[in-house]
């Protein structure tokens, strides 16, 4: 598959600084989303996309690498905008496998309360590492959870980061609003206010890049309406805003995150959302099933963006986000896989293929294609975390690419590679691409062991639950 002009290199761990010219030579198809016509190929030089070339053009420079991509189908690298990677820890455990939202959280969070640097350290990787198999290639992450010993929590999620070579947006989140005040989570996993705001601060100034082509990126994200304190709400977009970075919770997942914000605050979650400050086109919200006509337009109008979490909204049972309408009305849809224990799994390719139907079901085969869904898991997405470099395959975008193969069983007998994707169900990527280094060849990740990592994950989660 790699016809290499010049000697071929192991990737090194590090976003690319070289000037080396690779062409990708006439994909078997390639969704850029946006009108560009890439059958004869994608130009890269360095860590960015140089040329995208039409059917029947060639290079207009000479290149040192040829990439032969007959046999692939090729994408933008896949951004997901909603995770809780500590969440690998815990999928499919018995007692929540039958539960809705509120009870799920209720039993999960004194087990969650257990974690451990180490076991937070293997879950990110073993999360991150299904991610970028399906062809992720940007991650949000929501961790939250943040009890005794954990306190480095963040800077756990950085080095893997920088391990994998993937991006990230790295949310600092937060729970301030214990049982004891009304709130959902056990009082011991819960942090004041003035220990979230320093090391939110510390955060963004320690590992928060700026400009395009960034690795770490870091927002502010306390949990949700039932598990923080309307102060730490309003602090945190203070910062946000201060430091200019983005602002990222839960909002409208379950008719009981409505009746507990009537109870608790005499407000409906848009309004809540508004009350706090962060109804503005800094923050996107995960999940966003529930609302009305009139908070439908509010939310386009203030340019604040939702994530489609459709695997984790069936799994809870908790509704479906009416996308269309949102989009409608100027809101940004991206998706998300949600935590790994309301999904049990990390896979992007897996996601859109639901999202396409869960979202069928609700507005009709006609209106909801894959190329739609495909922009969600994209372009969509990469607006979601504010980033205009990533998402799409055009000139002086970031070389994030992703191919897959067809020659997989499910895929004989089909004839829109574009289509078939989702259709057929794709679910690993041949080979993945960031900032113009391999990450994934031939199916497998460059420098990672994965019996290993396995072993040793599968190992802390069964003492986390059993302990």
């Amino acid at each position: 598959m790699f016809d290499n002009t010049a000697a071929k290199k192991t990737p090194q761990f590090s976003l690319s600084n070289s000037n080396k010219r690779i062409w990708i030579k006439h994909p078997l198809a390639c969704f850029t989303g946006n009108d560009s016509d890439a059958r004869g190929g994608i130009v890269i030089q360095g860590s960015l996309i140089k040329e995208v070339l039409s059917l029947g053009k060639s290079p207009l420079e000479p290149v040192d690498e040829v990439f032969d991509a007959r046999e692939l189908v090729a994408l933008p690298g896949l951004v997901n905008t909603h995770h809780h990677f500590y969440q690998t820890l815990t999928r499919a455990w018995a007692p929540v496998v039958n539960m809705p939202l509120f009870p799920w959280l209720k039993t999960l969070y004194p087990v969650w309360a257990k974690l451990t640097p180490e076991a937070l350290s293997l879950a990110t990787q073993v999360a991150m590492a299904e991610l970028l198999l399906s062809g992720c290639t940007t991650a949000a992450d929501h961790h939250y959870l943040f009890p005794t010993g954990m306190e480095d929590a963040i800077d756990v999620q950085v080095e893997v980061v920088r391990k994998l070579g993937m991006r990230a947006m790295l949310t600092r989140g937060s729970m301030s609003l214990g049982e004891d005040e009304g709130g959902l989570p056990p009082q011991h996993t819960v942090q004041n206010g003035d220990t979230i705001l320093a090391d939110s601060q510390r955060l963004i100034h320690q590992y928060h890049e700026r400009g395009e082509g960034a690795q770490v990126q870091i927002a502010l994200a306390p949990c949700s309406p039932f598990s923080v304190t309307r102060e730490i709400m309003m602090d945190s977009a203070v910062l946000a805003k201060k430091e200019g970075v983005r602002l990222h919770t839960h909002l409208a997942e379950t008719l009981d995150e409505e009746n507990f914000c009537l109870k608790m605050f005499g407000l409906r979650t848009v309004d809540y959302l508004e009350s706090v400050g962060w109804l503005n086109n800094r923050t996107w919200l995960a999940h966003g099933i529930h609302f009305n006509e009139e908070e439908i337009k509010r939310l386009g109008a203030a340019g604040t963006g939702i994530c489609h979490c459709p695997v984790s909204n069936m799994r809870l049972a908790s509704g479906i986000c009416p996308t269309l309408e949102l989009s409608q009305a100027g809101v940004t849809i991206g998706l998300g896989v949600d935590g790994s224990a309301s999904n049990d799994a990390s896979n992007m390719m897996y996601e859109a293929r639901q999202a396409l139907y869960l979202q069928r079901l609700k507005y009709g085969a006609e209106k909801i294609t894959p190329e739609l869904v495909l922009g969600w898991a994209t372009k969509g997405s990469a607006n979601l975390l504010g980033r205009s470099d990533i998402g799409e395959i055009a000139v002086n975008k970031q070389a994030d690419i992703v191919f897959y193969k067809m020659d997989e069983l499910r895929f004989s007998g089909s004839h829109d590679p574009i289509s078939a994707l989702l259709l057929c169900g794709a679910e690993k990527a041949e080979h993945v691409m960031i900032g113009g280094q391999w990450r994934v060849q031939e199916g497998k990740i460059v420098g990672l062991d994965i019996d290993s990592l396995i072993e040793k994950h599968k190992a802390l989660a069964k003492a986390l639950v059993a302990s």
